[in-house]
């Protein structure tokens, strides 16, 4: 009887402690075994059951809790730790990552450059990210930001003084301020996804600089910097995305090809 007693006893409490186990530590049924792992693991990041710098189970504990093979939580902890999710470190385990990592960006970047089979498209990703910067710097800015945008335009104007080639030295001023736009979003993922746009659009923003300037045409670059500054100043959200494709030159560009 006391055995009996014992054993409900036991059974009452391994019920509670299941009841008390995190969601993603309950066992997987019918899913794509590997992508199951991962889904589990990143929303229980999402849902903060798994915070930043928080340890996950060892490989052969998530395994017997999920009802997996090991192969395949250790192929979905390989992939998280590629995508900068997770990280590893010997002796002490793995762990959900504190913060953005550069390497989460890297296989979009890749993706993008393997896919590339429209110019337009990625013309059109451009527009839609530098305009989001855009907003969220119209939302988030304050006078001193808007005074460094300023001072960059004002280095703008002192470099075409100058009697040099100046193109390597206007484009890094003309970066420098869009970067400055991008830090007033204050949105760091939205950054650094507009960083990897701006990477894979760098050429074709390198040669409408040098077509501007080798064409005489340096106030026209440095007024469509100073729009934009007065679109931010204004919070002036109204046909944003067309403001911004002004800025890119299009037609000027495509002068210089015929």
């Amino acid at each position: 009887m006391t055995a009996v007693q014992i054993t409900t006893a036991d059974a009452g409490k391994k019920k509670l402690s299941a009841d008390k186990t995190p969601g993603y530590l309950k066992s997987l049924k019918k899913e794509s075994v590997v992508q199951s792992v991962i889904n589990r693991l990143t929303d229980a990041m999402r849902s903060k059951e798994l915070k930043p710098g928080d340890r996950i189970p060892p490989e052969p504990e998530l395994a017997e809790i999920l009802g997996v093979a090991r192969s395949s939580v250790r192929e979905a902890i390989k992939i998280l730790t590629y995508l900068g999710v997770l990280e590893s470190k010997r002796s002490e385990g793995t762990f959900v990552c504190d913060g953005y990592s550069e390497s989460m960006i890297d296989p979009m970047v890749y993706g993008i450059i393997l896919n590339q089979d429209s110019f337009e498209n990625l013309m059109e990703l451009r527009e839609m990210t530098e305009a989001g910067m855009m907003r969220l710097a119209i939302d988030h800015h304050d006078v001193e930001e808007l005074k460094e945008l300023e001072d960059i335009i004002e280095e703008m104007e002192t470099i075409v003084k100058s009697d040099e080639d100046y193109v390597e030295a206007f484009f890094d001023v003309d970066n420098r301020f869009h970067d400055k736009i991008a830090e007033m979003a204050q949105n760091p993922m939205a950054d650094k996804i507009n960083r990897v746009v701006r990477s894979l659009t760098h050429a074709v923003r390198y040669d409408t600089v040098g077509h501007m300037i080798r064409s005489g045409k340096t106030e026209e670059l440095i007024d469509a910097h100073r729009q934009l500054l007065n679109a931010i100043k204004a919070g002036n959200t109204h046909d944003l995305s067309n403001k911004v494709r002004e800025t890119y030159f299009e037609m000027e560009l495509q002068d210089k090809d015929k």
